[in-house]
């Protein structure tokens, strides 16, 4: 018999006559439903690869209840932050029986719901959800369906767990970093208006320039929108304002990539004539041109963490209480002390 045969027509009942077992031990086994035998179980997994047996998933959650996938709700696939994050949770999956089911919100409110809905009727076993727009209200709503873990969200609760930064101190050693560096003619690309991380990060900003000493100047504030091309055409915007500035904190790498290219169409290098400091440390940023100073947050450990803590309030099991890395500033080719 062929190996696509095999995979084919290999049912519980061969594993049972192979493994010399009884084919509900074979179910017990696979659904994980009761405790066997270290010897009988051993000889069923044996024959499972002998057979390349591939359980029918449909019929496991008839009897279980359980699909073995996990919803995600990312923003935009093509976002390299959230890429980062997504393999954290691909990663920590690996191995595992669970399979990752990803759909996108594209920072609509409406839309994510939509998407949330969508993966509910699925029947996934749980949710992981990337930041957007979904309120807390929704969060709580949802959860009496399925268990959450989420990024970007203040909210705990037996069903609910959310995880998150502390953005403004991120900011602030951004902002900090540059002004022990001699800058205090400091502009600040901030994110998405509506986006609390971005909200968050301008505090620590302002935060940093009052501890300095400096007064906070509206006119070296300029909006992004997390992306390169924001970056971009806030940097020749800054330029065009005749604004004297000698270094920038960008609210994310992305929107520094956009930024660093802006100055260099203005005639500005990068960093002899201005430094630049983003947040995250997507790992483009070692390879960017210079390679970008920036502040480092835990994305892909936090994904990992995300899974972990998910499997644990479906399968009821102890939480995960591994701590993330904290917030620190990597160092590179993007500034300069200040020289006048």
């Amino acid at each position: 018999m062929s190996k696509s045969a095999q995979e084919k027509k290999a049912t519980v009942y061969d594993i049972a006559r192979r493994a010399g077992v009884s084919a509900s031990t074979v179910s017990r086994i696979l659904n994980g439903s009761a405790k066997v035998a270290a010897d009988k179980r051993q000889a069923v997994e044996d024959a499972i690869q002998e057979l390349n047996f591939r359980p029918n998933l449909m019929a496991q959650y008839l009897k279980t209840g359980q699909s073995m996938t996990l919803g995600v709700l990312t923003q935009h696939v093509e976002s390299p932050f959230s890429n980062e994050m997504l393999r954290g949770v691909e990663h920590t999956l690996q191995g595992m029986e669970y399979v990752p089911l990803i759909v996108s919100g594209h920072w609509n409110a409406e839309e994510e719901v939509e998407r949330l809905r969508l993966l509910v009727a699925r029947r996934v076993d749980g949710l992981i959800i990337l930041t957007g727009h979904v309120n807390q209200q929704t969060l709580l709503e949802f959860s009496q369906q399925i268990p959450i873990v989420a990024t970007g969200h203040n909210i705990m609760t037996e069903r609910v767990h959310s995880f998150s930064i502390n953005n403004r101190l991120g900011g602030y050693m951004a902002t900090r970093y540059l002004l022990d560096l001699g800058h205090r003619d400091i502009a600040h690309i901030v994110g998405l208006p509506d986006h609390n991380d971005a909200i968050e990060r301008h505090h620590g900003y302002r935060q940093a320039l009052v501890s300095a000493g400096i007064e906070y100047d509206p006119s070296l504030v300029i909006q992004g929108d997390f992306a390169e091309v924001g970056g971009l055409n806030a940097v020749k915007k800054l330029v065009e304002s005749g604004r004297k500035f000698s270094a920038i904190f960008c609210a994310n790498d992305q929107t520094c990539y956009g930024a660093i290219l802006g100055l260099k169409q203005c005639g500005l290098r990068v960093p002899e004539d201005v430094s630049l400091i983003g947040f995250d440390d997507l790992p483009f940023s070692t390879y960017s041109n210079p390679p970008l100073t920036t502040v480092r947050q835990p994305i892909y450990e936090m994904g990992v963490k995300m899974v972990k803590t998910l499997l644990g309030l479906i399968e009821n099991t102890e939480l995960n209480s591994d701590e993330l890395p904290e917030l620190s500033i990597v160092v590179r080719d993007t500034t300069l002390p200040y020289k006048g």
